[in-house]
């Protein structure tokens, strides 16, 4: 076995955690030692929604998160044009299904 660099760090993620959650609205709460980024699925026409995952860390921790989404979303716009605000678009609520009609 060759040697391993000892800066290289090995992370293994189950099938379930590999699988992912949806999430459509994220929810930042801080205090001065910690964030938490609660990310929910919301649905139209559903009158409660839950929270799919919570995450908790550190204001400097926080940053980096911050600093990579930054980089990945210039990167991902050079690649395939800017990313549109939700402003400047309409999304229609019936997700495609049938239309209420009065």
């Amino acid at each position: 076995m060759p040697d391993q660099d000892p800066n290289q760090l090995n992370i293994e993620i189950s099938e379930d955690i590999a699988e992912g959650q949806y999430a459509n609205l994220a929810i930042i709460t801080h205090s001065h030692s910690e964030f938490v980024l609660d990310y929910v699925n919301v649905m139209p026409g559903t009158p409660k929604s839950r929270v799919k995952a919570r995450i908790i860390m550190t204001p400097q921790h926080t940053k980096r998160l911050m600093n990579a989404l930054r980089e990945n979303i210039e990167k991902f716009e050079h690649v395939n044009g800017v990313i549109k605000d939700i402003d400047d678009f309409q999304m229609p609520l019936h997700f495609g299904g049938p239309t209420a009609q009065a």
